[in-house]
């Protein structure tokens, strides 16, 4: 048994499966399954059960799960240690982020930030901004960057970026030719909403709330799990929805999209910073942190994938 055996076996029991565990670490899956094989060799017994297309962990699996997680930690508080002593900022950061940070923001910050620190090995766990503070709380990341504050116990929150979100509609819709849009003729048009959890729907549910109003005051046409499926619904003509300035720049440039501002509606939010104030953090962990505390405003232009 060794610490990279523990690794995997946590991404297989994490995942639910030995090939999105693979991709994960970036093995074929028969290698993971050799992995996994060496471990249930050494301890005598089976650690995971083959569920349909899912795997799950037995009850020994789930017991060495557990302590895979303490053994990890550990190994990388260790390493964290030896870098501090030695003066230098590298090791293993995980960074959460939910869907505008995590795909669109952080991969190019950590492009700059690791110019300056180049031992510095940097992952990033992508979901929305509930299953962020929940990873944080659990000690699964380090910390994360989402897109709403939320009342969580031991979760602090700092103010990062701000973002303007703005109604996205087909460059063929009857609006795409506006200056602006009501909030009246908005809530009649079909809308394309978010799923429980996402930061776009808490900030829309606080701009609507602003206004005396809520999001069952909309025609909710369907309710889509992440950026990418809205913003494809709205391309296929299933309805309008109100998406981050960040995510639609390259679309918007192609004129396959347009965005309008809702009148009397402020559609501003910010990005927080998101940590836990309990857990010790690595030198690299801090300097990421303060990194991103005084990098410069991401601009939609500038920042949409190319």
């Amino acid at each position: 048994m060794d610490i990279w055996q523990l690794r995997i076996f946590q991404k297989v029991i994490e995942m639910e499966g030995f090939s999105k565990a693979a991709a994960a670490v970036h093995l074929t899956q028969p290698t993971v399954s050799s992995h996994i094989r060496d471990l249930e060799e050494h301890f005598g017994c089976r650690l995971v059960d083959r569920m349909g297309k899912r795997t799950l962990p037995t009850g020994a699996g789930r017991l060495l799960y557990d302590y895979s997680r303490k053994i990890t930690r550990l190994a990388e508080e260790a390493e964290e240690a030896m870098a501090r002593f030695m003066g230098v900022i590298g090791g293993n950061l995980v960074v959460g982020g939910s869907t505008i940070p995590g795909n669109y923001i952080l991969p190019r910050l950590i492009g700059s930030f690791k110019k300056r620190y180049p031992e510095a090995r940097i992952s990033i766990e992508v979901g929305d901004t509930r299953q962020m503070v929940e990873a944080i709380a659990d000690s699964e990341i380090d910390f994360g960057v989402v897109g709403a504050r939320v009342n969580h116990a031991g979760i602090v929150q700092e103010e990062l970026f701000d973002d303007e979100m703005r109604l996205i509609v087909p460059a063929g819709h009857r609006w795409a030719r506006q200056q602006t849009v009501t909030v009246g003729s908005l809530a009649k048009e079909p809308f394309i909403m978010r799923e429980q959890g996402s930061g776009t729907l808490k900030s829309l549910e606080a701009s609507l709330a602003a206004k005396g109003l809520r999001t069952g005051d909309l025609t909710v046409a369907a309710t889509l799990g992440s950026t990418t499926s809205v913003i494809q619904g709205i391309k296929s003509g299933i309805g309008v929805s109100v998406l981050s300035s960040i995510a639609v720049a390259d679309d918007i440039r192609a004129k396959s999209l347009v965005s309008l501002p809702v009148r009397g509606l402020d559609l501003r939010r910010h990005f927080y910073l998101t940590y836990h104030k309990s857990r010790s953090r690595s030198p690299l962990c801090d300097a990421f942190m303060d990194f991103l505390r005084f990098v410069e405003r991401p601009d939609p232009e500038r920042d949409a994938p190319a």
